[in-house]
């Protein structure tokens, strides 16, 4: 299964190296060559379509739950100054996605989108200090009665040069379900109430709708 945001860029690799493929096979007479020109045309079309898969998770739905929004690693957390939506101190969890995590990004719980805005901005490696206020980036805000105000935020990396949010101000949103995507490898950052307790730590693989990274407190 594949993401949507995929299916132009897979279908317009898919010619280009049908193209060069039927070039090589009418202008080099060598056939080594033109076997390893078509090895390696298959090779980049595989990493493409892997890049875009989209496999189904059966989130376990908790209101007191904090679910991963997206696949890939723990690389910080700490207490930091939220100074876009709270502007006081949250306890931020970073997760790094590399290019052959999956890349959509899932409500981490459910309920209410508060607050949803896109910033435009620099393209720093995704673990620079200064990316989540200076990246290219989203930031959504979603409320449920139990966990209160979850902020999430996309954040651009060196190679990711598009950001995809589909949350919209007023929207009941699902945990686990399809909040967007981000194009060629970046980060999440969750910012949770100070003294959460955490179900991860550093450098711990999560999975996005499935690994609990947050358990609020009654």
């Amino acid at each position: 299964m594949f993401h949507k945001e995929g299916y132009k860029i897979m279908a317009i690799a898919a010619l280009l190296l049908i193209a060069i493929n039927a070039l090589s096979y009418t202008l080099i007479y060598t056939y080594w060559i033109k076997f390893s020109i078509l090895i390696v045309t298959v090779i980049l079309f595989l990493l493409i379509v892997q890049f875009f898969r989209n496999p189904k998770r059966s989130t376990v739905l908790n209101d007191s739950h904090v679910v991963a929004p997206v696949d890939g690693k723990v690389v910080a957390i700490e207490e930091v100054e939220e100074k876009e939506y709270f502007k006081d101190k949250r306890l931020q969890v970073s997760i790094f996605m590399s290019p052959i995590n999956v890349h959509v990004t899932r409500h981490p719980i459910g309920g209410k989108i508060k607050y949803s805005k896109y910033h435009p901005g620099k393209f720093l490696v995704a673990w620079h200090p200064k990316s989540s206020e200076e990246n290219e980036r989203t930031t959504v805000v979603v409320e449920n009665s139990f966990a209160g105000e979850i902020l999430y935020r996309q954040i651009a990396g060196a190679m990711a040069k598009r950001i995809v949010n589909y949350a919209q101000v007023g929207q009941d949103v699902v945990q686990g379900s399809d909040s967007g995507f981000i194009k060629f490898g970046s980060r999440v950052d969750v910012f949770l109430p100070i003294n959460t307790p955490l179900s991860v730590k550093l450098n711990q693989k999560v999975k996005g709708g499935l690994s609990v990274i947050a358990k609020i407190a009654e």
